[in-house]
């Protein structure tokens, strides 16, 4: 639940210990206040374990006593991902542990000693301050589905990093030793392209073989597609070719390395997919969200593992915020600068939503017409890039209704609900 600053403010009382946590990766460092800022206990340096964990615990719980206290509050920055096992250790004893911005804590450090110095007995007790003036938020901590998801989507991505920096190296090694095979085929990564990449066919074995031979290979890997003129094509540019004769021995060994990792990652990425679109079809509105003209199962996926559970939002705003996709105002008196988005939040969702913005302008009717209006429009018309944005934005609301409400897509409606919009059609 993402609460308002004065709800956070609130929050804070007379009752309430504050304990301010600096993250590290094998000790952790903790002061403790009260809701007018002053020091409740020395420092506490715990490690990163469950007895550690238990130490925390009981130096908490001993405070509450002895300053006959009743509610907890425990905040921390996300460093990296050493802060996850405290958080979900802690929200599985029923205590609320909530995180700063890092940046925040770094704008504060100067407030107390006027000085920048920074170190972990400082930072924590900085952090504890940030809490107490209520600017905090509520960490997304995932369980069950959404969870899967998560760890799905993270999954998906490094095995993509991996499929990208295997087809570099494969371009490595063809501008290296045989730069001219592209001209013959335009996509080494089909079948009959594969096949010859990965039997170690550089130009000099080309230029050995005949054109029946080289016919015979192809047709072991793709029985259409490929014809005698591109084998003819294909011996005339290994004729003159201009790629090394040296090493290649090892070139071939390193080509169908290549080859068998990239066949090898492609298989596992199809699998998981399927996985993954097999897992999001038992969350609530996903099957209604990838019936959406434009919009894949992996959108819906990568969607539910970035914002989790949308029962925890309460306008669809909040998500627009979390993506970093709500605007930015940039003006004093008379002067007005450009209204910019904030780029603050997930990037993996913002590049998500705006990856998907692109095909629904051309194959979704609705968000089509929505995209011409959005650059057509009399007043304050957009570019392209900005139009994908506000299409995002409007995605976002569109995925909410659906997944709190279970209901399918209604094209027509969403064009009624954009007066403007309606106004335009009307005239035209």
């Amino acid at each position: 639940m993402d609460f308002t600053q004065n709800e956070r403010l609130a929050q804070i009382t007379e009752e309430t210990i504050i304990i301010g946590i600096d993250i590290a990766k094998h000790k952790h460092v903790a002061r403790a206040i009260d809701d007018r800022g002053r020091d409740l206990s020395k420092r506490l340096v715990f490690t990163n374990n469950l007895a550690g964990f238990k130490q925390l615990l009981d130096w908490a719980n001993d405070l509450l006593e002895k300053t006959d206290r009743h509610s907890l509050i425990l905040g921390m920055e996300p460093t990296g991902h050493y802060w996850l096992n405290l958080a979900y250790h802690l929200k599985a004893q029923g205590l609320r542990a909530v995180v700063v911005n890092p940046m925040k804590v770094k704008r504060t450090k100067e407030l107390d000693d006027d000085s920048p110095t920074k170190n972990d007995t400082k930072d924590a007790k900085v952090i504890a301050q940030v809490v107490r003036a209520g600017r905090y938020n509520e960490p997304l901590l995932l369980e069950g589905i959404y969870a899967e998801l998560r760890e799905g989507i993270k999954l998906h991505d490094m095995m993509q990093e991996d499929l990208s920096s295997i087809k570099a190296q494969v371009h490595n090694v063809l501008d290296r030793y045989f730069p001219e095979f592209l001209t013959v085929f335009k996509d080494w990564t089909g079948k009959a392209a594969l096949h010859f990449l990965k039997k170690g066919y550089l130009p000099k074995d080309i230029q050995s073989s005949s054109e029946e031979e080289l016919m015979a290979e192809v047709k072991r890997a793709a029985k259409r597609g490929v014809g005698i003129k591109r084998i003819q094509e294909l011996k005339r540019v290994a004729e003159t070719s201009v790629g090394l004769t040296v090493g290649l021995t090892m070139a071939r060994q390193e080509m169908a390395y290549l080859i068998d990792q990239y066949q090898t990652i492609q298989e596992r990425i199809e699998a998981h997919e399927a996985l993954l679109e097999d897992l999001v079809l038992h969350v609530p509105g996903a099957s209604q969200m990838m019936e959406i003209k434009g919009v894949s199962s992996m959108t819906v996926a990568g969607f539910y593992a970035e914002v989790g559970d949308l029962s925890n939002y309460r306008d669809p705003r909040q998500i627009i915020k979390l993506a970093g996709i709500n605007l930015k105002m940039n003006q004093s008196g008379i002067f007005k600068g450009q209204t910019t988005i904030t780029k603050r939040g997930r990037r993996r969702l913002r590049s998500l939503l705006y990856q998907v913005a692109r095909p629904l302008s051309i194959h979704n009717e609705g968000f089509k017409q929505l995209h011409n209006y959005y650059k057509n429009r009399p007043d304050n018309p957009l570019t392209g890039k900005q139009s994908f944005v506000a299409l995002s934005r409007k995605l976002i609301k569109v995925f909410f209704v659906i997944g709190t409400r279970h209901c399918s897509f209604d094209e027509s409606r969403m064009m009624k609900d954009i007066p403007s919009l309606n106004k335009l059609q009307e005239t035209a």
